[in-house]
This record gives structure tokens, C-alpha cells and sequence, in this order.
């Protein structure tokens, strides 16, 4: 996965509409005027956002007649996964042993 990638969907996830999209397409598929209905905002903004969550993998996009469905995308997550063990390599088996060693040195 590139950093490209990871960029896309960190920036996806910056908004909090779309985070809320999100979890309303996370256990089942949704068209997107039935995510509108959820929102303060036009159809035409909803569509927007959705389309953002497609271009960075975050949800996947399927026509059905004239309506567009969204689910969530199971490993969508995968690209920031990346980036994070790249830039932090064994970064929890460290936290793990300070943690422990703080703790014996309180003993």
C-alpha cells in the first residue's frame, strides 16, 4: 500500500459527516439517498462525500437501476494499517515492555 493511499483515506476520515456515513453503511448496504435522509445537508452534498469514502476504498459502490448502493469496505483500513507499521514499528511490544517495567518498578 502506498502513502498515497493511506493519504486518501486519512483525509476521508478527517470529516465527520463521513465518518457518520460510514457507520451507517457498516452492516448493510444503503442507497445514498437513503443515507441523505440522515443529514442536514443537500443529496447532491451527500453524494459528494460518498464519493470521496469510494475514491480513498472506504466504501464500495454498486448501480442498481438508477440508485447507487454503499457498504463498507471490510479492510478499507488497510492502507493506514500500512503506514502506521512503517512509521512505527514494533511500536506496541515496546509500549508493552515499558509499561511492565514501569509496573516491576513500582513493586
Amino acid at each position: 500500500m502506498t502513502a498515497e493511499a493511506a493519504d486518501l483515506v486519512l483525509r476521508a476520515l478527517a470529516d465527520p459527516s463521513r465518518r457518520t456515513m460510514l457507520r451507517l453503511v457498516r452492516s448493510q448496504e444503503l442507497a445514498a439517498g437513503q443515507i441523505a435522509t440522515q443529514f442536514p445537508i443537500s443529496q447532491q452534498a451527500v453524494s459528494q462525500h460518498l464519493q470521496v469514502l469510494h475514491r480513498a476504498g472506504l466504501v464500495a459502490e454498486r448501480r442498481e437501476g438508477t440508485r447507487r448502493l454503499y457498504v463498507l469496505q471490510p479492510d478499507a483500513l488497510a492502507p493506514v494499517r500500512a503506514l502506521l507499521d512503517d512509521l512505527w514499528p514494533d511500536a506496541l511490544d515496546r509500549l508493552k515492555r515499558i509499561v511492565e517495567q514501569d509496573k516491576r518498578s513500582r513493586s
